[in-house]
């Protein structure tokens, strides 16, 4: 009896302990590498990676200005200050900025995945004066966790203002980050923010990097009166759903009423533990893994602006993304 005790207080201890593991991982707050972060060193094909992505993540909002309010609103709204301004489309005039805030936390596991530390970030930055949509990058962090000797936690701050540009054309630019000084065992953490005056266009968001990823989250919450068609990744390691939110608008105008709102489409799509493309492949020849590969091949968001009174501005040119790990 005793020993059937010991057993049974052993499994309650051991499914406890994994599931205080299981909370920690994956771990969305940034600043703080988690105990399993530093323990954890892949899954299944993924063990033999020189480096992982432990989570990625994109958050997109609107920031919908008093103007946009007065243009979308209903007829009961309407005085003699805004009349106006009533009906009018200026979707396109500046009056509406996306803001994406973008965080990217990768380990090293071998020497030579330290070239995993880098990464290559494109961005719209159009080369002429024809037009005023450009988007900044801005509010950059890049922090290496590393651990001494005695095991205590160093962290280091890199300094982002040397990073090289590289124009790609006449509309994109590439922000070359290189991480120096990185070893097996660091973790290092990518934090920066785009905000974009284009509405009608948002960057894509690619599930799948040239390394293993245990997490990848997208949130994007959009206006209901900008309809987009959203094309979720066919793959069963990545969820959707969307569902109605309520966003408000800057009330900085006298005629604006406190509180307005519209309502939004709001999207979240996650995958976890996705391999690289084709892996899957080469590590299992049977049927069925080789249906994984293939939907694994088409593991991102997209989406598409269906208004055709707006024109939609230059796209991201062919093989290119918003971020990606060298």
């Amino acid at each position: 009896m005793n020993n059937s005790f010991q057993k049974l207080l052993f499994l309650a201890t051991f499914l406890a302990c994994c599931t205080m593991a299981n909370a920690q991982l994956p771990n969305e707050k940034f600043g703080k590498p988690s105990d399993l972060e530093w323990e954890f060193n892949g899954w299944g094909d993924a063990i033999d990676a020189d480096a992982i992505i432990l989570c990625k993540t994109m958050k997109v909002s609107y920031q919908l200005s008093d103007q946009v309010a007065n243009n979308n609103q209903g007829y009961s709204d309407v005085n003699f200050d805004n009349l106006s301004d009533f009906g009018k489309n200026q979707i396109d005039d500046g009056n509406i900025i996306v803001n994406y805030e973008f965080k990217l936390r990768t380990k090293i596991l071998k020497p030579e995945g330290a070239k995993h530390a880098n990464i290559d970030i494109t961005y719209f930055n159009a080369d002429n004066d024809k037009t005023f949509f450009s988007d900044a990058l801005d509010d950059m962090k890049i922090r290496v966790f590393t651990k001494n000797e005695k095991g205590k936690v160093v962290k280091r701050n890199i300094a982002t203002n040397a990073f090289a540009k590289e124009r790609i054309n006449d509309n994109y630019m590439v922000m070359h980050v290189v991480v120096p000084d990185v070893q097996a065992g660091s973790i290092i953490e990518y934090q920066y923010n785009i905000s974009s005056n284009r509405p009608t266009y948002i960057y894509d968001w690619v599930f799948q990097e040239c390394i293993p990823t245990v997490h990848s989250k997208c949130d994007i919450e959009i206006p209901a009166f900008l309809r987009f068609n959203m094309n979720a990744p066919i793959n069963k390691l990545i969820k959707s759903t969307v569902e109605v939110g309520h966003l408000a608008y800057d009330t900085n105008r006298p005629d604006m009423k406190r509180g307005k709102s519209c309502a939004t489409n709001h999207y979240k799509v996650i995958g976890d533990y996705i391999l690289p493309e084709g892996q899957a492949l080469t590590h299992n020849q049977n049927s069925d893994a080789k249906n994984d590969a293939e939907e694994m091949k088409v593991a991102n968001l997209t989406s598409q602006i269906n208004m055709p009174n707006i024109t939609r501005p230059a796209e991201m040119p062919e093989g290119h993304t918003h971020l990606k790990v060298k």
